[in-house]
């Protein structure tokens, strides 16, 4: 059973688990099975399973063409493929087309070997008898087939309203007309395969074909499904139950796993220990979300005793002697690819956490857990250096910051340049017609017109007169205008990127303060901390916020509600009106997190052409997060306000964030050499000339006792300098000191002039 909490939309486990299901891909809501054979085949033409050769090869020719020369060709192409199967044993036409074993996918154009006209006629024939229910074949016997006219076939044969009224709505869509054709033949082909009418397909049964059409990879790339645009239509006809997923994607997503299938996937030898394991699991599950328990499962399972059991085999409990333990510790500290493990806190932390709370259960239900208790091998001195490491971490996370803050002006110009100088273009070009020339910024350019003129919304595409540069200008300025809009978002407001992904239109609020004036709001939805907040947004972020919700409106009338599908959490949301959505698989849905890492890193992939300080850097969604808490608290916020602002519930997490750039210290540091310099003689405050610099830069370069680069003898005391600078590098403004006894960084504000 699942629940949904009262402020958020993060789903809880409770300790009754749905049965385990195998595959990536296995369905959640629906699963997929063919529909039962109907009682009255549909057979609009009357039934034919055993009607001589020349009546069929009659209705052929009056219902396929129109002339007399088309009439005579039909004729020709239907003789041949009945005289084909005639050939085989049977009483029915469908008796014979089992017989001869097109079913198991060998083309019916292979019969007529090396004459290619005989081969096009039968393919012709072929396609024309399924239309007509003569034969039934399977999926994998019709689509070893080509037909590039069977849609319209089977349509003028069926005359069923239901169908019309589905390809109608197919034409609607705003896709080209390759994909529309597809979504109509998917529906043809599947209702040929299983032998019905459109009103007997069932979710299950387009599922069905859907799966098995991936099987034998019929839809295209491997991971493709058949049906995906013709799921939503049917589903906004009314045709499928309102229980029934949206999406076709929606029937495929695996969802949540239970506690004993993520256990299982690591194949564990001992059974004991699985029982055990899963047993824990699920009781800690109670108050853990669902990415919480499968990095907690990951921990425990793969990384902790399938270890255990590949160092000794024979290992039945958890009491581990100290040889095992430690080859483990050893394999801990290495990852596969031989590089060093930094975070080795999360495995340790989560086994010591796994004895400790069997020593506590055992003291309350000790016939559950008495026998499995055991000396934890964790000691206190294998965690002794957890503070250390940590500090190593936010050391990190420091320099990460330090080297993406001045960067961060240079992406925000580019997305906006970009985005803006795209739309100015696509302006232009939509006040033109196809083959007409316009100027743009100065350049001359030519729209042309587009593979598909059919397109309900034809893309708009233009050609730099100068260059020959070919443009698809409604495409890129629909993703620049997402690449901007996702950008500065994160910039002013340092949301997290899956508290961006939630925004809807009714995130946007207003407050009137007491002196009549009205404040823009934006509520963000629970997310990590699990408690709502509000941010005051600033004109620049109201601007982009409104730039959103204007292109909707635009575009669609108002903002779209749809659902959105958590990857953390594996589950599909209420329908909302969000604010970045997208069209996907023929439906309109909230945008993935993945989409946001790959626009922000497309944009640093762009840089890095024309900036050679974007070649090794990436944004993540978070670096802006980091950037604005330090902007904010080092202009003079106080560091309470920009923990509310960030959602951070203790006031210790916003200070990591903002340590990078103490502005206090710099500025405290400067005023003290200020007065420093006041007290000295007004002669000695000068600029040092080039030879004082240089001589003094020398002066640490020589500085290198370690590697005995000083001018003296190797292991003789320095006589250059009183005070130890081993340990002391150089960054400009300021100097970065490395940890020493302290085993701290610190950050020393550089004086202007010499010392």
């Amino acid at each position: 059973m699942r629940i949904k909490g009262p402020t958020t939309n993060r789903v809880r486990r409770h300790e009754a688990e749905e049965p385990a299901r195998s595959g990536v891909y296995a369905p959640t809501a629906i699963l997929p099975a063919p529909p039962p054979p109907p009682s009255r085949p549909p057979r609009s033409l009357g039934d034919l399973s055993t009607a001589p050769a020349e009546d069929i090869v009659s209705v052929t020719a009056d219902h396929f063409s129109q002339s007399e020369a088309l009439k005579r060709k039909q004729r020709g192409s239907m003789r041949a493929l009945l005289g084909h199967l005639s050939t085989f044993p049977g009483d029915t036409w469908q008796e014979r087309w089992e017989a001869s074993g097109h079913d198991g996918g060998r083309p019916v154009g292979d019969a007529a070997g090396d004459n290619r006209p005989l081969r096009t006629k039968l393919n012709c024939a072929t396609g024309q008898a399924f239309a007509l229910r003569l034969v039934r074949p399977t999926l994998l016997g019709f689509r070893c087939n080509r037909f590039f006219h069977y849609s319209p076939w089977f349509r003028g044969v069926a005359q069923d309203p239901l169908l019309e009224e589905f390809c109608r709505r197919a034409d609607l869509l705003p896709m080209s007309q390759a994909r529309r054709t597809r979504t109509k033949f998917d529906v043809c082909c599947a209702l040929t395969v299983f032998g019905i009418d459109l009103k007997d397909l069932t979710p299950e049964a387009l599922l069905h074909y859907a799966v098995e059409s991936r099987r034998h990879e019929l839809a295209g790339e491997k991971t493709s499904f058949a049906g995906t645009l013709a799921w939503p239509i049917l589903h906004e006809m009314g045709h499928f139950p309102a229980s029934a997923p949206r999406s076709l994607r929606g029937a495929v997503t695996r969802g949540q796993i239970s506690v004993e299938e993520a256990v299982d996937r690591h194949q564990l030898h001992n059974g004991e220990m699985r029982d055990l394991l899963v047993e824990y699991i699920r009781r800690r599950s109670a108050n853990l979300d669902d990415s919480t328990l499968r990095q907690l499962t990951n921990l425990l399972v793969r990384t902790f005793w399938r270890q255990i059991e590949k160092i000794n085999p024979g290992q039945k409990d958890l009491k581990l002697s100290e040889e095992t333990f430690t080859q483990w510790k050893e394999w801990l500290m290495v990852l596969p690819d031989v590089k060093p493990r930094l975070d080795v806190d999360g495995p340790l932390m989560a086994v010591r956490a796994l004895y400790l709370d069997l020593q506590s259960w055992a003291a309350a239900e000790p016939e559950r857990w008495a026998k499995w208790v055991a000396p934890c091998p964790i000691r206190d001195a294998d965690l002794r250096w957890f503070q250390v490491r940590r500090r190593r971490l936010q050391e990190r996370m420091a320099n990460r910051t330090r080297d993406r803050q001045p960067l961060l002006p240079i992406l925000s110009q580019y997305v906006n340049d970009r985005w803006h100088r795209l739309r100015t273009l696509l302006d232009a070009a939509l006040k033109v017609e196809i083959g007409e020339e316009f100027t743009a910024e100065g350049t001359a350019w030519l729209r042309v017109s587009t593979k598909d003129q059919r397109h309900n919304r034809p893309p708009v595409r233009a050609v730099n007169r100068a260059t020959g540069e070919l443009v698809h200008l409604s495409r890129d300025e629909g993703y620049a205008f997402w690449q901007w809009a996702i950008v500065e978002t994160l910039r002013l407001a340092g949301l997290r990127a899956e508290e961006l992904i939630e925004l809807t239109h009714l995130s946007v609020r207003q407050y009137q303060r007491p002196n009549g004036e009205v404040v823009a709001l934006l509520v963000v939805t629970p997310s990590k901390s699990d408690r709502e907040r509000i941010i005051p947004m600033s004109a620049e972020l109201f601007h982009v916020i409104a730039q959103v919700i204007r292109r909707h409106r635009n575009e669609h009338g108002t903002v779209p509600v749809c659902v959105r599908y958590d990857s953390h959490e594996r589950t599909w949301s209420e329908p909302l009106p969000y604010l970045f959505q997208n069209f996907h698989g023929g439906t309109q849905r909230g945008m993935a997190n993945i989409t946001v890492w790959r626009m922000i890193g497309r944009a640093c992939d762009d840089l890095a052409l024309t900036h050679p300080q974007f070649k090794d850097i990436r944004f993540a969604p978070h670096d802006f997060r980091r950037l604005f808490a330090t902007e904010l608290v080092n202009n003079g916020l106080p560091i309470h306000i920009g923990a509310a602002l960030l959602g951070h519930l203790d006031i210790r997490t916003t200070r990591g964030y903002v340590a990078v750039f103490d502005e206090d210290v710099i500025s405290n540091y400067h005023q003290f050499l200020a007065r420093r310099r006041a007290e000295r003689p007004k002669e000695e405050n000068r600029n040092p000339t080039p030879e004082e610099w240089t001589d003094f830069q020398e002066h640490f370069d020589k500085r290198r006792i370690e590697l005995g680069s000083c001018g003296r003898p190797y292991g003789t005391p320095c006589a250059h300098e009183h005070v130890p600078l081993t340990e002391l590098s150089w960054t400009f403004p300021g100097l970065v000191l490395k940890p020493t006894h302290s085993d701290r960084r610190d950050v020393v504000a550089a004086s202007g002039a010499p010392w």
